[in-house]
């Protein structure tokens, strides 16, 4: 199984990046962030003839998420993440595809910081740390994959000088982002490159996409059950360099499903 993440930066726009994909790489599970549009806006005949069965929560002009399948349908678990029923964002979905539990999130940037945006940001994160740990304890097979907004470490951008004061970066981002792993997760493009600067995300100013001037926020994280089935992980670096690009590229890994099975048999003995 090949699934993905990709934030596309406004889905009605990009559609036609995002079809020309779909078409060439195939993943079997998509997680989509940024879609910018309201749900009666998604397109969900044209992802249909693509051959892909969706799950989207949208928001007007921002935020918006989707998981697309191109198997079985996804089986809705939650349409938000646990903690503040106040929380009016579109920035989390949860179903299952195919056996596998696909967490999609859009973590809030939280620029400029401090402030209330950045304070958001790590209030969500405390969140989703919260529900992980019980994600990631669980005997099903989870994946968390979307745009984290975080630089986990200085290797993982080109250059850290002139983002010091960006809250990608932010000693407090990154303690989160380390604690959520802590529990147990496989940062998956990570483990598969542990000596490679890899980036998904150049911005669309300075000629960063030109000068590989890069940051790595888009994240597949694994549960040990999962982290078991890694196959290999990676970048779509292309899609970046076409014509009215999103800034970010896809990310992806490969599982071998077929590991699962002496667990579960273990576990039924």
């Amino acid at each position: 199984m090949k699934i993905a993440t990709f934030n596309v930066n406004g889905i009605k726009s990009r559609l036609p990046n995002l079809l020309e994909w779909l078409e060439r790489e195939q993943p079997d599970v998509a997680c989509l962030q940024e879609l910018k549009a309201l749900d009666g806006a998604f397109p969900v005949n044209e992802l249909r003839e693509a051959g892909y069965q969706s799950l989207w929560k949208g928001q007007r002009s921002w935020n918006g998420v989707a998981i697309l399948s191109g198997g079985g349908a996804p089986v809705e678990v939650r349409r938000e993440l646990p903690g503040d029923p106040d929380d009016t964002h579109s920035r989390y979905l949860e179903a299952a595809v195919d056996g596998i539990v696909v967490c999609c999130l859009y973590l809030p940037n939280g620029n400029p910081q401090p402030g209330p945006k950045f304070d958001y940001k790590l209030a969500w994160f405390e969140r989703l740390i919260e529900h992980a740990a019980t994600l990631a304890a669980s005997p099903h097979p989870v994946v968390m994959a979307g745009d984290y907004n975080v630089v986990p470490t200085d290797f993982d951008i080109y250059n850290p000088r002139s983002w010091l004061k960006d809250a990608l970066l932010q000693p407090q981002s990154r303690e989160c982002y380390s604690r959520l792993l802590a529990q147990g997760w496989t940062d998956a493009l990570r483990n598969r490159f542990p000596e490679e600067a890899i980036f998904t995300f150049w911005d669309y100013f300075r000629q960063h996409w030109q000068r590989n001037a890069g940051l790595r926020i888009d994240h597949l994280l694994l549960n040990p059950v999962l982290a078991n089935c890694l196959q290999d992980a990676g970048v779509d670096t292309w899609v970046r360099g076409q014509p009215h690009a999103s800034d970010h590229a896809p990310t992806w890994v490969t599982l071998d499903l077929e590991r699962l099975k002496p667990a579960r048999a273990r576990r039924r003995t």
